[in-house]
């Protein structure tokens, strides 16, 4: 066996995908994670980082093309991040996404056999989301030739998407097959207009600046659209002017906001708000609900995939009108209000303060009158804190949605001891969710149905609901 280096370059036959975007090879006892190729291709691939039993590598060449592999839609593809698989045929990326879940939950979650569903897809793969956030920079990103060419390098302002691994820059996107054409137009707009006016970029070394982050949201349903400048400090004549820009170009966009933040970190958020055009909201349908989404509320990103993941959720949750619902990291309201008519009544619990308002303002707006929102950390609202179990039935069903990091141990804990005769776990981390489960059979609960749902296509993310029965 020869000794590799870092540097050296290897015949790689590229056997599937890892959890990460990158794919995996095996060659003289060392597991490869390549990045740049697709299953089934062999290729040549660059060293770049050499451990004890892995190596990472990117492919220089492609020998052989995958059957797999598919010619990209972007022509960004492989510098910006935002869509790593739009060289894997659209079927491909469902049948991997399935069998990455399968493998979490044999490997991770120790089940034999889960019974896992094939992939349900986005019918339209592109132009799928309703939420961008792009960052404005004075460092762009230059391709090979530009670097090369003095007169590219003058200061400018980027705004665009990070490159991978390259916070500190910011590719300019001309195109863009996430959101929608009327967003990048937009995007382009106000990167001349920042451009042509010499606004200054915020800078997280010297703490100056003016501008942060430009974030469009429109609604697939209503066709209503928000643009949402952050910004470090008001300066309202700078709006105005923006705004009247704006309008006279896109008169789509129904409302303007300007967030305000002096916080150090770039955060795509602000501390306090100013309207320039419209209400300060746009308003997204779910199956029959209307939800009023104001610039810095949580709406999940891919509306359609949305109404048929909850529409699979309440499927599993087999739902009768003397159910009790528990709807545990609920968030702005949006599984609660969808499942509230099937039941008796739906108890929300959200540790973010804005977010309880926002989901009482939902349900009101929907005439939803059985939903009842609490605000506080799960963990304590479960144990120390758990006055309001005394107002409230025990649950029959539980609906968990919980961020990447999963179920904290304790509250599993509570959930066992609460012994709801089913639990819906909605999860975006199949690792996390596969771990709990684990903790949940070992509570007295049989993992039933697996259901993964293409929130992202062109991303290795996963959405995936599955249902547990005491």
């Amino acid at each position: 066996m020869t000794l590799m280096q870092k540097g050296d370059e290897v015949i790689l036959t590229i056997e599937s995908l890892s959890g990460d975007g990158k794919t995996v090879a095996r060659r003289d006892g060392l597991i490869f994670f390549v990045e740049d190729a697709v299953p089934g291709d062999n290729v040549c691939a660059r060293i770049w980082k050499l451990k004890k039993k892995f190596a990472e590598a990117r492919a220089v060449e492609i020998i052989t093309p995958s059957q797999c592999r598919v010619e990209p839609k972007c022509k960004h593809f492989g510098v910006c991040g935002g869509c790593r698989w739009q060289n894997l045929s659209y079927e491909a990326q469902l049948e991997f996404k399935r069998q990455h879940v399968i493998d979490t939950f044999t490997h991770i979650g120790n089940f034999k056999n889960p019974d896992v569903h094939s992939t349900i897809n986005c019918s339209a793969p592109y132009f799928y989301r309703n939420k961008m956030e792009f960052t404005f920079s004075n460092y762009r990103w230059l391709s090979k030739d530009e670097y090369q060419r003095i007169e590219e390098r003058e200061t400018e302002v980027a705004l665009g998407l990070h490159v991978p691994e390259r916070y500190d820059k910011v590719l300019n996107i001309e195109e863009c097959y996430l959101q929608s054409e009327l967003s990048t137009a937009i995007l382009r707009t106000v990167r001349e207009i920042c451009q042509v006016w010499n606004l200054s970029v915020y800078s997280t070394e010297t703490h100056e600046g003016y501008l942060r982050h430009l974030i469009i949201r429109d609604s697939k349903r209503t066709g209503e659209v928000m643009v949402n400048l952050v910004t470090t400090y008001e300066w309202e004549e700078a709006m105005k002017n923006l705004t009247q820009l704006l309008l006279k170009q896109f008169p789509e966009i129904t409302t303007i906001v300007n967030n305000i933040t002096d916080r150090k970190s770039l955060v795509a958020f602000g501390d306090r708000e100013k309207i320039y055009h419209g209400v300060g909201y746009i308003t997204e349908k779910l199956g029959d609900y209307s939800f009023r989404i104001s610039a810095n509320s949580f709406f999940q990103t891919n509306t359609m995939q949305a109404e048929r993941l909850y529409s699979k959720a309440k499927e599993l949750a087999d739902l009768q009108s003397s159910d009790v619902v528990y709807d545990l990291y609920s968030g702005t309201g949006t599984i609660a209000i969808f499942l509230a008519n099937e039941v008796d009544r739906v108890i929300g619990i959200e540790v973010i303060e804005s977010a309880i308002e926002d989901a009482q303002r939902n349900a009101t707006d929907n005439n939803i009158s059985n939903c009842y929102f609490l605000q506080g950390d799960l963990k304590n609202r479960l144990t120390r804190d758990n006055s309001w179990l005394l107002e409230h039935p025990k649950p029959s069903v539980v609906v968990v949605d919980p961020p990447r990091s999963g179920i904290h141990p304790k509250i599993v804990e509570s959930l066992i001891k609460l012994a709801p005769s089913k639990i819906v776990y909605i999860s975006c981390n199949p690792a996390t969710q596969a771990r709990d489960s684990r903790l949940l059979a070992q509570g007295g609960y049989s993992l039933g149905m697996i259901q993964p749902v293409d929130m992202f296509p062109h991303t290795d993310h996963i959405e995936v609901v599955a249902l547990l029965t005491l």
